[in-house]
């Protein structure tokens, strides 16, 4: 797209309206002649319907739209089918009327923070200038794995948030990320991701949280949570569906049954929209069932809106409401497309005008699209940016960063070389140290411990043989969405703006008596074998093997993991499988790392390696986390958020599926995974036992509690740490529900806790279980609890379920709506003396 402006797209920095008197730099005015759009003393409703009321028509629907300033298909493409929308946008004829929002100022090409917050402060001043209302433009930004902008954080990817099973650290990386966003003029962040893996084939699952959609949503709203009370809008995408598609092809069909649809897909962003306080969502680009997300009115209103009670805004992905008429066909022109997103629910049309400029005012014109859509869509939309401070009279267009301590502007150098990746030094830090000790704790918190004979924590090792494609790849911590990783990789004359040490440089500092042999061997993808002779000789000759391979993170087809990089198989990629034989063949002790953005079947390895860890893109400060983890520096409690396959090709396949999707005698093909969602060792040994239903009733073999379904299911559990040093275990409960309406999953996961435990301590889990959590969708649609026998599991995972209690639901079945309870209460508190007994704790249920 060519854009003609002399000045990088920019973003105002209005605050969330909690924050804007003493945080947006606003002067004190006399609000005795303000306009009542511009009066903070009017009430809100008040304000924006006054404002609505004086626009025209080509004035609202410029509110609705958004602008990529720089955006360009020269030199490669950032968004899918961005060389179909290379419109020429002229903003001396687009301003005049207003402007919605501003595409990733700082997201789209390298550009130093300090120039990139004072280009975005006079673009919006131009903005602000150019309208007749003086109305700001929303500036969003990607914020998946952090501030998606040059020089900023990389942290650990979603799929290391899942692993993490740490909602709380999950909250307060969303609040520094969220800090950083507001300090130099974002509004809005699109994140989190909400997909629930469904194939692993899929490239995005690096993007996502895991396969059990109880994680996903409650890591995402604690994400969400944070991002909001830093004063930035979440955006929960994709709206819905999106990761469920045929094959694990991007943008494929998505066929799901209703079922599927409700009880695997919807709840995680449910749960975001009734307790999270999110202020907006995005659109999924997939149909499901032949109708796109888009144009689906029962979906972006009747459930979003009418049944939830969401009240914020919808945003298109990227062209999606084009992709109605370039890729669905659902629509002829563009304003029918621009018609149909808009009587769906679709209130913003981004990242750049399309179909709600020209189209759509000539569409209300001519009466084909009723303009009550229109302001419909434009009250949420100037209902955010009057929460976000942005109509408040003396707004100022300063952000944070670049105010002194008497809020007055800083100057800052804009020449050409500093906005093209040279950092102004002393001005405005994204990467503070603050910053890399919270990567390095969630890296740390992420890393699982796959398989350990004994060979980890490493001890004496004088010669490692350090092989494989990532072992020296500064890259091969980062996700696709990583700036470094999205587009830096398309500026590879500029430095990369964070320091980002390699594997190799993380070893030699955490085993510094070490002799360190590296061979790379191969590349992630490219089949090369002229490094395996090099590769199989310093393997004989060391006292143990780290390999280093999984995965390149790029964007279509550029990566092997990512956003349109979706794998046919789950076999390691390129010749990586045949570096891990032949080292396995070297006769000396092979420890497996992986730093991957999804799960990839090891063969040989899950019987032969003496240790698998594995990494999920775990950011800038994963390598040092990961050294750590083999000396035994840092204890691990990560947990695998999906499954690690056995076999390559057995997918589709997920942990949460019914019993004909495990093995059977009628198929040969048994996709039973090597290593099961929820998994994860320790250098800490634990012991669960005295199961309690309700308080001081022990729990034998034979015991059952009986629960109505309005009632709470009451259990506990005894966790010791029974080793010589401190660690942390990860209690899950899980559902099995032998007899229902209808075909129900063999385990679901209802709650956990992380449990950290001192050497020889001992700690009770309490967890109170609403019958509401076992409520699922009868035949007839509606979610009901059903009346029978349940048995409630403590895991160590989805496949080791040592601790089961068995409960009998009983009065009358009920019929449920979102109006349900969505947790239980779960709580971690010092053991004390049972009232009666210990019993011995039952034996674990066949299902």
């Amino acid at each position: 797209m060519t854009v003609h402006d002399d000045t990088r797209a920019g973003r105002g920095s209005g605050e969330s309206a909690a924050n804007s008197a003493t945080d947006s730099g606003a002067e004190t005015v006399d609000d005795s002649s303000l306009p009542p759009w511009n009066d903070p003393a009017l009430p809100a409703s008040h304000r924006v319907s006054a404002l609505i009321a004086a626009m025209t028509l080509e004035e609202k629907i410029a509110q609705l739209y958004g602008v990529w300033v720089g955006a360009s298909n020269d030199g490669g493409e950032v968004a899918p089918h961005q060389h179909d929308m290379d419109d020429h946008i002229d903003l001396d004829v687009l301003l005049p009327h207003g402007l919605g929002q501003l595409t990733r100022p700082f997201g789209s090409a390298p550009v130093d923070a300090a120039v990139g917050a004072r280009s975005l402060q006079r673009t919006q001043e131009r903005i602000v200038r150019s309208n007749r209302f003086g109305i700001p433009a929303v500036a969003h930004e990607e914020c998946l794995a952090g501030f998606a902008a040059w020089g900023a954080t990389a942290y650990p990817v979603p799929l290391s948030w899942g692993a993490t099973f740490d909602p709380e650290l999950i909250e307060r990386l969303a609040g520094h990320i969220g800090r950083d966003l507001r300090s130099v003029g974002v509004h809005q962040g699109l994140a989190p991701v909400l997909d629930v893996v469904r194939d692993a084939r899929w490239g995005r699952v690096e993007e996502t949280i895991g396969e059990d959609p109880y994680l996903v949503g409650t890591v995402a709203s604690a994400y969400v949570r944070g991002l909001e009370g830093a004063g930035i809008v979440a955006t929960l995408k994709h709206f819905v569906g999106y990761s469920a598609s045929k094959a694990g092809r991007n943008l494929a069909p998505v066929s799901v049954g209703s079922r599927e649809l409700a009880d695997v897909l919807l709840p995680p962003f449910e749960m975001a929209v009734r307790e999270a306080g999110v202020r907006s969502v995005m659109h999924a680009y997939t149909d499901i069932d032949g109708v796109p997300s888009a144009a689906d009115a029962s979906l972006l209103t009747g459930l979003l809106r009418d049944t939830w009670g969401f009240e914020g805004t919808v945003v298109a992905d990227y062209f999606g409401i084009a992709f109605l008429r370039l890729l669905h066909g659902v629509a002829e022109t563009w304003a029918d497309a621009a018609g149909a997103a808009l009587a769906a629910g679709v209130d913003v049309e981004l990242p750049t005008v399309k179909t709600f400029g020209a189209p759509l005012v000539e569409a209300v014109r001519s009466g084909s699209v009723d303009e009550a859509l229109v302001d419909r869509a434009l009250e949420r939309v100037l209902r955010q940016k009057l929460e976000l401070g942005l109509l408040d009279a003396g707004w100022s267009a300063v952000p944070s960063a670049l105010r002194t301590s008497d809020d007055s502007p800083r100057a800052t150098s804009t020449d050409a070389h500093s906005a093209a990746g040279t950092r102004e030094a002393g001005t405005v830090d994204l990467d503070p140290p603050e910053n890399r000790a919270l990567a390095r704790e969630i890296a740390e918190r992420a890393i699982v411990l796959v398989k350990n004979d004994g060979i980890l924590p490493l001890a004496s090792a004088r010669r490692i043989a350090i092989l494989g494609p990532n072992a020296d790849e500064p890259l091969a911590v980062l996700g696709c969405y990583s700036f470094p990783a999205h587009v830096g990789v398309q500026h590879p004359e500029l430095p990369v703006g964070i320091a980002l040490p390699t594997l190799v440089d993380a070893l030699g500092a955490e085993f510094p008596e070490a002799e360190l042999v590296v061979v790379r061997g191969t590349g992630v993808d490219d089949f090369d074998r002229s490094g395996f002779d090099r590769a199989a000789e310093a393997a004989r000759s060391a006292d143990v093997v780290l390999l280093a391979l999984g995965d390149r993170a790029g964007l279509f087809g550029r990566g092997t993991s990512g956003e349109g990089c979706d794998a046919e198989s789950l076999r390691l990629p390129g010749a990586q499988q045949d570096l891990l034989d032949l080292a396995l063949a070297s006769g000396t002790p092979v420890v497996v790392t992986l730093l991957a953005g999804r799960p990839y079947a090891l063969g040989s390895a899950v019987d032969e390696a003496a240790a698998i860890v594995q990494t999920f893109f775990p950011g800038e400060e994963g390598t040092g986390a990961l050294a750590g983890v083999l000396s035994g520096r840092v204890n691990p409690s990560g947990r695998l958020p999906v499954s690690v396959p056995r076999s390559p090709g057995a997918q589709p396949s997920t942990y949460l599926a019914a019993t004909l999707a495990g093995p059977t005698e009628v198929s040969n093909i048994d996709p039973t995974a090597a290593y099961p969602f929820g998994h994860g060792l320790s250098y800490s040994a634990f012991e669960w036992s005295n199961v309690e239903v309700g308080v001081g009733v022990g729990v034998g073999a034979s015991a059952s509690t009986s629960v109505p379904t309005d009632g709470t299911i009451r259990l506990s559990v005894e966790v010791r740490n029974v080793s010589e040093r401190p660690g942390t275990d990860v209690v899950q409960v899980y559902l099995h529900d032998p007899v229902a309406d209808v075909v129900r999953p063999v385990q679901r996961l209802i709650a956990f806790a992380r449990v950290e435990l001192d050497a020889g301590a001992t700690a009770r889990v309490h967890v109170d279980l609403p019958a509401d959590l076992t409520s699922f969708t009868g035949r007839d649609g509606q979610r009901i609890i059903d009346t029978g026998d349940l048995v409630i599991g403590f895991g160590h995972s989805s496949g080791d379920i040592p601790l089961t209690v068995p409960v009998r639901l009983t009065g009358e079945r009920r019929v449920v709506d979102h109006t349900r309870a969505l947790h239980a209460d779960i709580r971690v508190a010092p053991a004390a003396v049972s009232v009666s007994a210990p019993t011995p704790a039952p034996e674990p249920d066949a299902g």
